[in-house]
């Protein structure tokens, strides 16, 4: 599939560079609160990406001054209370792409530039990665609604913060900005607005430039032993490096161990030279 092919969509833009796609949320008048069209455009964006083989990291952000504030409550869920059909359909249009986006082999970042709020947390907390402005917004306003945060969002709440943190704002509703979010290690680390999309672009570079087949075979065994006893970690990862020499023809013996051996590069410090030289 071309690059020539990518959807051209309402709600969302997708643009493929190299290695790398960007899918950027496109409502910013409603600070890229998510519509049943929305989830619609993201399962093309999907259909679209599940038929590429050379995208190895993909970047979420959103236009305007928001990441995403969570649904669009006036076309996600009042419009559907009196269709239960419509209402089914569109949380199954939503958890389609949530499911996708966290099945997503690869390495997957969340840019957040602003506004992340409710059910735009959820989506930030699916991706690997996440890298924040210090001004970025958050917040968990469910019980403002007199509800819960569902969906996933109490799960990768819990997952993400400890459970004083997780607590408190879950219960509190409070707003805190991109420098707390990377305290509590919500997001790897915040920079300013203005540089965001540059250290973003940088760190999906360099993620891209690793090897294929090692980087998705390290997410798999990080998330295949997350809830395995140390014996059976150790056992599944054995069977992933086994997996791994198959499917790379065990490159990393036959070409890198060996320019170690012969001190032509520092693991360290440096990726070895894939042409073996």
């Amino acid at each position: 599939m071309s690059e020539h092919d990518i959807p051209q969509l309402e709600n969302v833009v997708l643009t493929v560079e190299g290695r790398i796609a960007t899918i950027m949320l496109n409502r910013p008048k409603k600070k890229n609160a998510m519509s049943p069209e929305l989830h619609r455009d993201m399962g093309q964006v999907f259909d679209y990406l599940d038929g590429r083989d050379d995208i190895q990291v993909l970047v979420l952000t959103g236009a305007g001054d928001a990441f995403c504030t969570g649904m669009d409550l006036e076309k996600f869920l009042m419009d559907g209370l009196d269709d239960p059909a419509q209402f089914r359909l569109n949380t199954d249009l939503a958890f389609g792409w949530f499911r996708r986006l966290k099945a997503f082999t690869g390495i997957t970042i969340a840019s957040i530039n602003g506004w992340c709020v409710a059910g735009g947390m959820l989506v930030a907390s699916i991706c690997d990665l996440a890298i924040s402005a210090e001004e970025a917004r958050y917040g968990l306003s469910e019980i403002n609604f007199a509800t819960i945060p569902g969906a996933g969002l109490t799960w990768v709440t819990a997952e993400a913060l400890n459970r004083r943190e997780a607590l408190f704002y879950l219960t509190t509703g409070r707003i805190f900005d991109g420098v707390k979010a990377a305290s509590m290690g919500l997001v790897n680390y915040a920079v300013p607005l203005e540089q965001l999309a540059a250290e973003t672009a940088e760190i999906a570079g360099e993620i891209a430039n690793k090897h294929p087949i090692a980087l998705r075979s390290i997410k798999e065994t990080y998330y295949g032993t997350r809830d395995k006893s140390f014996e059976e970690a150790v056992d599944y990862e054995a069977a992933k490096l086994f997996e791994l020499g198959f499917f790379s023809q065990d490159e990393w013996i036959k070409v890198a161990l060996k320019q170690f051996k012969a001190r032509t590069f520092k693991p360290g410090v440096e990726e070895y030279s894939a042409d073996g030289e």
